[in-house]
């Protein structure tokens, strides 16, 4: 089942050329990067693919941390979420990626913490769009 947008309030666009090896840039030119393979480190290492999924699925996760911590009157302005990304063979015998997101509330009791992180689970559009896609793991540190 697809959810609708009822509004558009944002669109963007990226661009990339040469795949895993190429270059991305984003319609706005703040992304302008040359990409390489995964653990590719010849010279100054390079984003790919997963580094960027991992960027955006982190800072959304903790945008929708904040927003539903604020709604029970919780402050998780010192809280951080890290988004570790992984990519490898999957079931169907192509590839894919599974996220472990690594939420810290610092001050906060650990079943309120597990509460607003799973919250802001149902909350985030990058947790909507890839629901039943790939694991996603929430842990609490």
């Amino acid at each position: 089942m697809t959810i609708a947008l009822t509004k558009v309030a944002y669109t963007t666009a990226a661009t990339a050329k040469g795949g895993r090896a190429g270059h991305v840039t984003s319609a706005d030119g703040v992304i302008d990067l040359d990409l390489a393979q995964p653990g590719s480190f010849s010279g100054a290492p390079k984003a790919n693919p997963e580094t960027l999924f991992a960027a955006g699925y982190s800072a959304c996760f903790q945008g929708a941390l904040a927003n539903r911590a604020k709604t029970k009157g919780v402050d998780t302005s010192e809280s951080t979420v890290t988004a570790e990304v992984s990519f490898g063979p999957s079931e169907d015998g192509g590839v894919g990626l599974a996220v472990e997101l690594k939420v810290n509330i610092p001050g906060v009791e650990p079943d309120l913490a597990r509460e607003l992180v799973e919250l802001a689970h149902q909350f985030c559009p990058y947790s909507k769009a890839t629901k039943g896609n790939i694991d996603v793991t929430l842990t609490i540190v």
